[in-house]
C-alpha cells in the first residue's frame, strides 16, 4: 500500500463509497422532472414513454446480474471504478446525445451503474468498517441515497425555473431549449469525483482474504484502525473461519439457508412496505392537507427531505440499539401509519392534517428502519467467499420487487381503493414484523467473520433479543 493509501481516513473512505448512494438516488429520481419535458419534445408514445423510463429500471437489473460475480472475483474497487465510468458516460450522452434513441441507450448505460453501485457500495462499506459502527457507516450509503433524491428534486426545479426566465440564445441548450438535458448532464460532477476518490481508497480487506491475500489485509486494516500488524494478525487468527472457494452451492447449503431467506426478505418487505403509493400520493396529500404548492416538484422536494433527515435517526441508534429493535420498531410504526392513512381515506378525511401527520410517521418509519436496513442485514450476514453474489440476489430481489409493485400499484387503487390500498402495505408491513421478530438475529458489534461462525456453528443462528 502506497503512503497516500495509509492516510486515507475511514470517514474518507466511506464519503467516497457513499458517492456512489448519491448517484444512485440521483439518476433514478431526475427522471420525475426529465420525463414530461422529453415527452413534449420527442412526442412519446405511450410505448416510447415506457421505455424511456424502463430503460435504466432494465440496465439496474443487468448491473445487478453481473455484480456478484465481479465483485467476487475482481474485488470491491474494480466494480465500483467501473460503475463511476459508466455514470459519466450516461450523463454525458443525455446531454449530447441527439436522437431518442441515443439518450435510451445512455440511460441504460447509467442503469447498469446503478445495479452495480446498489450492491458493490453496501458490500464494500460493509468489509471495510469496524464492527462497533459497521451499521452506522452503511446506512450512510442509504443517506446518500436519499440527498442524492433530494437534490435531483432541487436541482430539477432550479433549472426548470432557470429556464423558463432565460430566453437568450446565449445559454446553451442544455440549460435553457432542452433543460432536461441539464437536469441529467448534471451528473457527470459527483460521477467524475466518485472516480477519482475511487483511485485513493483501498481495496476490502475482507476480499483479499478470502483470495488468501492476508498480508495486504492486514496492512489495510491497520492503515484504518491503527493497530498494530501483530495484532490484527492474532485477532484474525482467532475469528479463522472455513476458506470456501466462493461457489452457489455454499449459499445453498443448510446452514446458510436462514440467512438466504432473510436476505431475500428484508429487500421484499421494503418494497412492499407501501413507499411507492406515499411518494405517488405525495404531492395531492400536501396540497389537501392544506400547504400551498407551486408545483409538484415542490411536494417532491418536501417528501425527499424527510425522508432523508429521518435516515439521520437510523445512524444514530443502529449500533447502539441494534437492527432487531430497530426493524421491529420501524414495521409497527409503519403497520400504524399505513393503517391510520388508510382510515383517513375510507372516512373522507383527505383534507386533514392527520393525514399529513401519519404519512410523515409513515416516511419516518420507512427512513430509520425499513429503508436502510435491507442494506445493512444484508451486507453482513453472508460467508466472506460468497457476499457479492449473495448480495447480488437480494438485491435482485429488491428491483423485481420494484418492478412488481410500480405495475400493481395502479390495479390496487382501481380495485381496492385508496383506503384499501394502504390497508394491503399495512399487511406486509405486519408480515415484517412477524418474520424478522422469529428470523433475524442480532449482529451488532459482531465481526462479520464471528457472523459468519454463528452461521456455520448452528444449523439454526440463535436469536438473541436485546
Amino acid at each position: 500500500m502506497n503512503t497516500e493509501q495509509k492516510r486515507i481516513s475511514l470517514s474518507t473512505i466511506t464519503l467516497v463509497a457513499s458517492l456512489g448512494g448519491f448517484l444512485f438516488g440521483f439518476d433514478m429520481a431526475v427522471i420525475s422532472g426529465v420525463l414530461p419535458l422529453v415527452q413534449k419534445q420527442f412526442t412519446l408514445t405511450a410505448a416510447q414513454e415506457g421505455w424511456f423510463v424502463s430503460s435504466a429500471l432494465v440496465g439496474c437489473i443487468i448491473g445487478v446480474a453481473f455484480s456478484g460475480e465481479l465483485s467476487d472475483r475482481l474485488g470491491r474497487k474494480k466494480p465500483l471504478i467501473l460503475t463511476s465510468i459508466l455514470f459519466v458516460l450516461s450523463a454525458l450522452g443525455c446531454a449530447v446525445m441527439p436522437s431518442l434513441s441515443g439518450v435510451i441507450a445512455s440511460r441504460l448505460i447509467g442503469g447498469i451503474g446503478i445495479g452495480i453501485a446498489s450492491n458493490v457500495v453496501p458490500l464494500y462499506i460493509s468489509e471495510i468498517a469496524p464492527a462497533a459502527i459497521r451499521g452506522r457507516l452503511v446506512t450512510y450509503y442509504q443517506f446518500a441515497l436519499t440527498f442524492g433524491i433530494l437534490v435531483a428534486y432541487l436541482t430539477n426545479a432550479a433549472l426548470l425555473h432557470g429556464a423558463s426566465e432565460v430566453t437568450t440564445s446565449g445559454i446553451s441548450n442544455i440549460f435553457n431549449a432542452e433543460v432536461w438535458r441539464g437536469m441529467l448532464g448534471l451528473g457527470v460532477v459527483p460521477a467524475v469525483l466518485f472516480f477519482i476518490g475511487l483511485l485513493m481508497i483501498p481495496e476490502s480487506p475482507r476480499w483479499l482474504f478470502s483470495k488468501g491475500r492476508m498480508a495486504e489485509g492486514y496492512s489495510i486494516i491497520s492503515s484504518i484502525t491503527k493497530q498494530p500488524i501483530a495484532a490484527i494478525e492474532a485477532e484474525q487468527s482467532k475469528l479463522k473461519t472455513h476458506q470456501d472457494k466462493g461457489s452457489y452451492k455454499e449459499l445453498f447449503a443448510p446452514t446458510m439457508r436462514k440467512a438466504l431467506i432473510i436476505g431475500i426478505l428484508l429487500p421484499l418487505f421494503s418494497q412492499f412496505s407501501g413507499i411507492n403509493a406515499i411518494i405517488y400520493y405525495g404531492p395531492s396529500i400536501l396540497s389537501n392537507a392544506g400547504i400551498s404548492l407551486d408545483n409538484a416538484l415542490l411536494g417532491q422536494i418536501i417528501f425527499g427531505l424527510a425522508n432523508m433527515l429521518f435516515t439521520l435517526v437510523a445512524i444514530w441508534k443502529v449500533d447502539s440499539w441494534g437492527r432487531r429493535p430497530l426493524y421491529l420498531y420501524g414495521t409497527a410504526g409503519a403497520t400504524i401509519t399505513l393503517a391510520l392513512t388508510g382510515l383517513c381515506f375510507y372516512f373522507g378525511a383527505t383534507q386533514s392534517i392527520w393525514l399529513l401527520v401519519c404519512v410523515l410517521g409513515f416516511l419516518a418509519c420507512f427512513a430509520f428502519s425499513i429503508g436502510p436496513l435491507k442494506f445493512v442485514v444484508a451486507s453482513e450476514i453472508f460467508p466472506n467467499s460468497i457476499r457479492g453474489r449473495a448480495l447480488a440476489i437480494s438485491i435482485m430481489v429488491m428491483w423485481v420487487a420494484d418492478t412488481v409493485v410500480g405495475q400493481i400499484t395502479p390495479i390496487l387503487l382501481k380495485e381496492l381503493g385508496s383506503a384499501g390500498t394502504f390497508w394491503f402495505f399495512a399487511f406486509f408491513c405486519i408480515v415484517a414484523f412477524v418474520s424478522v421478530y422469529k428470523l433475524l438475529p442480532e449482529t451488532k458489534g459482531k465481526s462479520l467473520e464471528e457472523i459468519e461462525s454463528d452461521w456455520k456453528d448452528n444449523d439454526e443462528a440463535p436469536v438473541v433479543l436485546h
